[in-house]
């Protein structure tokens, strides 16, 4: 069986505490309000997830190749330029991500600079589908 070498894994830190050490304003209050949504859509407590993932559930994955871990059913990151959301792709995602706003996409990641860009009933109806079609996938 592999070692988990993950680097993300759930923490112990605060959440909150981790919050407020960002220093735009904005953001700050920004991951506040999305810490309170995804804790709404998904029924979880939000925890760190390594130094800088805020993370909502967790399921547990194992490949072919041994390897296996935890992670976090959604999430998001302050990061420098943007909000990162980490949410898994479902049937109806990209119909929601052409009516939310102001937002970019690379890889999985939603990227938003700040929630007056966006839709915020549009970023609910993503954050519930996400979290339903991630724990219906990984928590049979």
């Amino acid at each position: 069986m592999a070692k988990n070498t993950n680097k993300t894994t759930e923490t112990v830190a605060s959440v909150s505490d981790f919050i407020n050490t960002i220093t735009d304003e904005t953001k700050r209050a920004d991951s506040f309000k999305l810490t309170a949504l995804m804790e709404e859509a998904s029924g979880h407590k939000a925890k760190m997830w390594g130094p800088a993932i805020v993370g909502f559930g967790s399921y547990h994955y194992k490949y072919e190749s041994g390897r296996e871990g935890d992670a976090p059913l959604i999430a998001f990151s302050p990061r420098k330029s943007s909000l990162t959301l980490y949410l898994p792709g479902f049937e109806s995602k990209e119909q929601l991500l052409q009516k939310l706003g102001k937002h970019k996409q690379s890889g999985g990641c939603t990227h938003i600079v700040k929630l007056t860009d966006v839709d915020n009933t549009v970023l609910r109806q993503l954050l519930d589908e996400s979290f339903k079609h991630a724990e219906t996938t990984h928590c049979k």
